[in-house]
C-alpha cells in the first residue's frame, strides 16, 4: 500500500485509514478484530477511533487488538475530542479541560501513552481558538500526542488556526473533511486553503456514506439516517455514473468512488468504515486503483 508524509511533518501514514465509527454499534468486536486484521495485511497503519465512537467500543476495541493484530509502532493511531454530551444532545467543548480529560480517557481506552495525531474535532465558537490550540500544543509537549490536527473546520477556521499554530513552530499536520463524489462543498474552501497551508487532508465519507456503493439505488429515500442529498435525483445520476465506470473497468463502484477521492490534490488520506473483510479488502484495492483520465473526467463533470 502508498504511504505518504502528513502535512508538513514526518509522520507517515498508509494512503488508506480504517475508521472505527460503526464499531460497537454495527460492528461487533470479533468482526472489528477481522476487519483490522484484513487493513494491517493489506498494508494499512492508519487506524482512526473517537471516544464517540461506540460509546468508546471502538477505542478499547482498538486498544485490546494492538499487540496481537500489530505492534504498537506499527500503527498510527488517531483520535480526537471536543464534543461533549449534554442531555440528548451533543455539543462542541474545545476548552482545555474537555480536551486533557478526553484525551486521557482515550490513553486509557487505546491502552497506550500517546496517539500519533490528536485531532480537535470541530470549531467552538465558546471558547478561544488559543484556548484550543495551546491545549493541543501542550499534549504534543507532555509526549500524549506526537502531532495535532483539526476537524470540521472551514477554511477560513483553517487559515486561522493554522496561522497562529505557524508562529509557534508547532504546525497542524492535517484537517480532517468530509469529501466524495456526492458531497463536494471541501473543494469551496478547505481543499484550497489546505493546499495553500500545506496541511495534509484526511478525507472521510469517500463512499457517500455508502451511497456510491450502489446499495440505495433506486431508493426514494434511502436507509433510515441518510441525509437526502445522498439519494437525491442528482446523486443517483453519479451513482450511475460511478457504476457505469466500475463495471467498464471490471472493479467494485466502492473502489472507482475510492479511487477518485484519492487522487485529488491535497488529499494525502482516505479513511474508511467497513462492515466485513471483503470491504476493507476492496479498500485497499480501491485506494491503489488508477483512474483513467477520461473516466476521472467524466466523473468529476458528472458529479459537478
Amino acid at each position: 500500500m502508498l504511504h505518504t508524509r502528513l502535512g508538513p511533518s514526518g509522520l507517515q501514514v498508509s494512503a488508506l485509514g480504517l475508521g472505527t465509527r460503526l464499531w460497537g454499534s454495527g460492528v461487533e468486536e470479533d468482526i472489528a478484530r477481522d476487519l483490522m486484521t484484513a487493513f494491517v495485511e493489506g498494508g494499512g497503519t492508519l487506524i482512526d477511533t473517537s471516544p464517540g465512537f461506540g460509546h468508546g467500543a471502538a477505542e478499547s476495541w482498538v486498544g485490546s487488538f494492538v499487540g496481537s493484530v500489530a505492534a504498537r509502532q506499527d500503527l498510527v493511531l488517531t483520535t480526537k475530542a471536543g464534543l461533549r454530551r449534554k442531555g440528548d444532545s451533543v455539543v462542541p467543548d474545545a476548552s482545555r479541560s474537555s480536551l486533557l480529560r478526553s484525551l486521557d480517557d482515550s490513553l486509557r481506552r487505546l491502552r497506550t501513552d500517546y496517539v500519533d495525531l490528536f485531532i480537535a474535532e470541530v470549531w467552538d465558537p465558546q471558547v478561544p481558538l488559543e484556548e484550543t490550540l495551546e491545549t493541543l500544543e501542550y499534549a504534543v509537549r507532555s509526549g500524549k500526542a506526537h502531532y495535532i490536527g483539526v476537524g470540521m473546520y472551514a477554511g477560513w477556521q483553517l487559515a486561522r488556526a493554522a496561522t497562529l499554530q505557524e508562529a509557534r513552530r508547532l504546525p497542524l499536520v492535517a484537517i480532517q473533511s468530509e469529501y466524495s463524489l456526492v458531497d463536494r462543498l471541501a473543494e469551496v474552501d478547505v481543499l484550497p486553503a489546505a493546499v495553500h497551508l500545506g496541511v495534509g487532508v484526511i478525507a472521510w465519507g469517500a463512499l457517500g456514506r455508502g451511497a456510491l456503493t450502489g446499495s440505495y439505488r433506486g431508493a426514494p429515500s434511502g436507509r433510515r439516517g441518510l441525509p437526502a442529498r445522498y439519494v437525491d435525483p442528482h446523486a443517483q445520476g453519479v451513482t450511475d455514473a460511478v457504476i457505469t465506470a466500475a463495471r467498464g473497468m471490471q472493479v467494485t463502484p466502492a473502489e472507482v468512488a475510492l479511487a477518485w477521492v484519492h487522487a485529488t490534490t491535497g488529499v494525502d488520506a482516505v479513511v474508511v468504515g467497513a462492515r466485513s473483510v471483503a470491504q476493507v479488502r476492496a479498500a485497499v484495492a480501491g485506494i491503489a486503483l488508477v483512474l483513467p483520465e477520461q473516466i476521472r473526467s467524466a466523473l468529476t463533470d458528472v458529479s459537478e
